[in-house]
C-alpha cells in the first residue's frame, strides 16, 4: 500500500507562476504522506508555439528541470511531470512526460505518441499539436519502488493498443496527464479512463488541466484515480486542487489471476 496523488492545475504560459502552484501542491501532498504524484499535461508551460519554444530545454538539463528535481527531493516524492517541451537534437520539440525519483534523479521520459490534430466545437476550434511538437515513436515504462509505471499523455488515451502494450511490458500503474478540452472531456474523459483500467487491469492515475486559458482554451479538469476494476476511488471537480488515494497493487494481481483477459486475447497489435 502507498499513497499516490494527482495535481489539477489551471496553468498559463509563465513557468514561474506555474512552479509556485506546483510547489504548494506538492507540499500538501507531502503532508498527506503521498509518495508518487502526477501533474497535468503542460503543467509548467501552457501557451502557444512561441511559449513552448522559449522555455524548452534539452532532456535532463536546464533551470526548470533542475527546479523540478529539487522539489522531488525536497518533498521526498516521485514526481511525474505530465508534459514539458523538450528540445531535441534535430531542432524540433517533443512533448515529454518526465519522471523524477525522490532523490531528484531523472529516471525516465516519454515523448507523446499521438498528436491532438482535431477540430472541436469550442471557442478555440482548431487544434494542431503537430504544429508545435514532433510525435514520439517509443513506448516508455519506468520501474519504481511502488510498481512499474506505464507513461502516456492526454490524446493517447483514445488509443487502447498503446495501453495493452504498456501492460505487456509490465506496467502496473498507467499515468494519463492531460489538458482535455471541456467539450471532449465532458463527453469522453471518464469513460476512456475507466475503459483503459478495465482492459488492462491496471491502476490509472489521471491529472488534468481545468478552467479557462488563453486563446479561448477551456479544459475539463475532473482528475481521478481509478482502480483495476474500473472504479473511481478519488476525483476532483472543475477547480485546481489535489487529491490522493491508497494504491494496492495486489488488487490488480488478484483480478488478473481470476480473469486473465490479456492471456485470452486473440488479436494482438504490435508497437515498438
Amino acid at each position: 500500500m502507498m499513497k499516490v496523488g494527482i495535481i489539477q492545475m489551471n496553468s498559463g504560459a509563465d513557468p514561474v507562476q506555474n512552479m509556485d502552484v506546483l510547489q504548494t501542491s506538492l507540499q500538501r501532498l507531502h503532508q498527506q504522506g503521498v509518495k508518487l504524484a502526477l501533474t497535468p499535461e503542460n503543467a509548467l508551460v501552457f501557451g502557444d508555439k512561441q511559449d513552448y519554444q522559449r522555455h524548452a530545454e534539452p532532456l535532463g538539463h536546464g533551470p526548470i528541470q533542475r527546479q523540478l528535481a529539487e522539489m522531488a527531493h525536497q518533498f521526498d516524492i516521485w514526481l511525474v511531470v505530465g508534459a514539458f517541451p523538450i528540445q531535441n537534437d534535430n531542432g524540433r520539440l517533443s512533448s515529454a512526460s518526465l519522471v523524477f525519483d525522490n532523490a531528484g534523479h531523472l529516471r525516465g521520459s516519454y515523448d507523446k505518441l499521438h498528436m491532438f490534430d482535431v477540430d472541436v466545437a469550442d471557442a478555440h476550434g482548431r487544434y494542431r499539436e503537430s504544429d508545435y511538437f514532433q510525435a514520439g515513436d517509443q513506448l516508455a515504462t519506468v520501474d519504481t519502488p511502488f510498481g512499474c509505471l506505464g507513461l502516456s499523455i492526454c490524446y493517447d488515451v483514445r488509443f487502447a493498443p498503446l495501453y495493452h502494450a504498456l501492460r505487456a511490458q509490465g506496467a502496473d500503474i498507467l499515468t494519463v496527464p492531460a489538458a482535455f478540452t471541456r467539450v471532449t472531456g465532458q463527453a469522453h474523459w471518464e469513460a476512456l479512463l475507466r475503459a483503459r483500467a478495465i482492459e488492462t487491469q491496471c491502476w490509472v492515475i489521471a491529472a488534468g488541466q481545468c478552467g479557462e486559458h488563453s486563446k479561448g482554451r477551456q479544459t475539463w479538469g475532473h482528475s481521478m484515480i481509478i482502480d483495476p476494476w474500473g472504479q473511481v476511488v478519488a476525483s476532483l471537480g472543475d477547480d485546481p486542487g489535489v487529491t490522493w488515494a491508497e494504491l494496492d497493487l495486489s488488487i490488480g494481481e488478484s483480478i488478473r489471476r481470476k480473469m486473465p483477459v490479456l492471456d485470452h486475447a486473440r488479436l494482438q497489435t504490435q508497437l515498438k
